[in-house]
């Protein structure tokens, strides 16, 4: 019995070590996806009217994953402390569905990298075509450090300035890479805790059992 004891307290004490680190994880998802939303490099480059919105949607699910993640968290550690399976089992059902979220995210920005570049890139080309000296078209140039576009090139850029596709490519390439990565890292970590959450509902069922 005190074996038994002794070893769910031992896991009930990983398991709020995990939930609050799992909390801190939630904070900084959040706080990526709001920098991602809310960056001005990136709100002046998807500003117009028909700018394309696609970038946005993986950038709103790695915020609403990162909420939850924080929520489930603390209700993680509430639980841990008080032992309460019903805590625990809804900890765990909770994790199944952010761990489906984070991985949309994940997959989302890696399977839609190309498209989403072609949608900006199309945009911007529609746009230059149109009015090249528009604020949309001065905002990419000052951003991006481009000028024009591959078949429309500036007629006298500076040394170091390459066309605005290229710029486009590299610059939501980077922020893409960074909605994928964390997505199906912090998905990877969502595993341990279905586990540890396990591990610990069946050591509370079996210590009253013994009891």
């Amino acid at each position: 019995m005190g074996k038994v004891e002794g070893g769910m307290k031992c896991v009930k004490y990983l398991l709020f070590v995990f939930n609050f680190i799992f909390w801190l994880m939630g904070s900084f998802v959040l706080a990526v996806g709001l920098w991602l939303r809310f960056d001005p490099e990136t709100v002046s480059l998807l500003n117009g009217d028909k700018a394309p919105d696609t970038f946005f949607i993986g950038v709103y699910i790695l915020i609403g994953a990162g909420s939850l993640v924080m929520l489930v968290g603390f209700f993680g550690c509430c639980g841990a402390v008080r032992e309460s399976q019903c805590l625990l089992g809804s900890f765990f059902a909770c994790l199944l569905i952010i761990f489906g979220a984070e991985v949309a995210a994940g997959v989302f920005g890696f399977l839609n990298k190309d498209k989403i570049v072609e949608d900006v890139q199309n945009f911007y080309t529609t746009t230059y075509n149109e009015n090249n000296n528009s604020t949309m078209i001065i905002s990419y140039q000052k951003v991006l450090n481009c000028c024009g576009t591959a078949a429309n090139p500036c007629p006298d850029p500076q040394p170091d300035t390459k066309d605005c596709e290229t710029g486009i490519k590299e610059f939501f390439n980077s922020k893409l890479y960074i909605i994928g990565y964390v997505g199906i890292g912090i998905a990877g970590v969502m595993i341990i805790g279905m586990i540890f959450s396990m591990v610990l509902c069946c050591a509370i069922r079996n210590s009253r059992e013994v009891i």
